[in-house]
């Protein structure tokens, strides 16, 4: 008998969980059209698998072991309904699933994961409930997790999820990539949803790490597969100019946290350890992406000059010969397509490395006072940063605590506590700030 230590399953399960499930939820919802009983058997699936790998040990391809298994799990449950109900819908799904091949299957221009995220951002379906369904059923994100992400509760993310899959089963959305003449009108909203998933890849929301990898190539990958989609139409730049952005943050992976798994800030990452491949490879799609755009007169959008201001930090030898003044005009070009407080308090943060952190700080008062951005970590920490670069400790430590008390990953958390520790009045390095200092 062969066996496996639990926490080398353990680790199998997750790095499978990660990489497979949307595959197999993909495989199942193509199949019977029912997101639930997908979900279902895909989590009984890996339930199976923390019982049999420790006997049986990990199989070598721990995708086609849960495919198999989901898929026998649908199985089992359409032959006990059709018995039931003798429900002609269901006998014809059970017959499909059983020839179905255990390998899902892939398809290089379009794959069935591409065709879920169409799915889920139907235009039928709200914005947010777009965006959550997305991260739960492609990317394998918890509801506790997603409700984080949004603000709200747990208990309130699950009835927007489960009213989410009810609309397209009821309204009979198609598990499709739509026809040509309807792909203009989904790309916008299907941008945004690679763009959050990239997003909470990049800096996980309440994850031990800062990274969640699988997140992150899941993403490109599929804005790889959007960019070759849209080849020919007007929709095509700012596909690219997406993909170029994500390429070019993730050309610094390495490099974002330090051999402790401690964050490392943009200005003291070694940049010799930056991905030279994926930078020159972001550059060029940048370029491609504003060439496109000047071909189909049309201005840059959101995300190339969210690419663009990454190229401007990539370009830079050292984080002092950074042109923080181009970077704050981007940011103010920025503010202009797509207006937000984020935006506004990156432009301050640049405006601060440009014109001095006394501006910055002025625009940073302003913005509190007149945009909310109630319960956004970045705000206090940029705030502390500038208070501790004009070397007023004791305004600089109270706003590392709030930022800390804000922060939703433990990797954040551990760096403003160093912030803090480094601004701690008196001898006495208080953990605390005094509330009525």
């Amino acid at each position: 008998m062969v066996t496996e230590p639990m926490t080398q399953v353990q680790a199998a399960v997750a790095t499978a969980s990660a990489t497979e499930t949307a595959r197999i939820m993909a495989t199942l919802i193509r199949v019977t059209g029912d997101w639930s009983l997908a979900e279902d058997c895909v989590q009984d699936a890996f339930a199976r698998a923390l019982v049999v790998w420790p006997v049986r040990g990990v199989p070598r391809s721990t995708g086609a072991w849960l495919t198999t298994v989901a898929k026998n799990r649908a199985i089992d449950r359409l032959r006990s309904a059709a018995r039931e109900t003798r429900a002609v819908r269901q006998l014809a799904a059970l017959v499909e699933l059983d020839e179905a091949p255990d390998e899902p299957r892939t398809d290089p221009a379009v794959d069935d994961r591409l065709r879920l995220v169409y799915t889920c951002c139907h235009p039928a379906l709200p914005l947010e409930a777009q965006v959550a369904l997305t991260l739960r059923t492609v990317a394998g994100l918890t509801t506790g997790e997603i409700a984080r992400a949004f603000l709200v509760s747990e208990a309130t993310m699950s009835k927007r999820l489960v009213r989410a899959r009810a609309k397209i089963r009821n309204a009979g959305i198609p598990y499709r990539v739509p026809p040509p003449e309807l792909i203009s009108e989904r790309t916008a909203g299907i941008l945004s949803v690679l763009y959050l998933l990239f997003n909470e890849g990049y800096s996980a929301t309440g994850a031990s790490t800062l990274v969640r990898e699988p997140l992150v190539e899941e993403a490109i990958r599929l804005a790889r597969l959007l960019s070759a989609l849209l080849d020919g139409s007007p929709e095509q730049p700012e596909a690219i100019g997406l993909l170029a952005l994500m390429v070019l943050h993730d050309a610094r992976r390495g490099a974002r946290t330090d051999a402790a798994g401690d964050l490392v800030t943009l200005e003291d990452q070694d940049r010799g350890s930056w991905d030279a491949a994926a930078t020159a490879e972001g550059m060029a799609l940048l370029a491609t992406a504003e060439r496109l755009a000047v071909a189909y007169r049309s201005q840059p959008g959101s995300y190339c000059v969210q690419a663009a201001i990454a190229a401007c930090h990539m370009s830079a030898p050292d984080a002092g010969s950074t042109d923080f003044a181009t970077v704050a005009a981007l940011y103010g070009r920025l503010g202009q397509i797509a207006p937000s407080p984020v935006v506004e308090l990156n432009r301050a943060v640049a405006v601060a490395m440009s014109h001095g952190p006394e501006d910055g700080l002025e625009l940073i008062d302003r913005l509190e006072r007149e945009r909310s951005l109630d319960g956004y970590h970045l705000l206090p920490a940029a705030k502390g940063d500038l208070l501790r670069r004009l070397g007023r400790r004791t305004e600089a430590h109270r706003e590392y605590w709030r930022a800390r008390e804000l922060a939703p990953s433990e990797v954040e958390r551990r760096f403003l506590s160093k912030r803090m520790a480094e601004t701690a009045p008196g001898p006495a390095r208080r953990d605390e700030p005094d509330p009525t200092g």
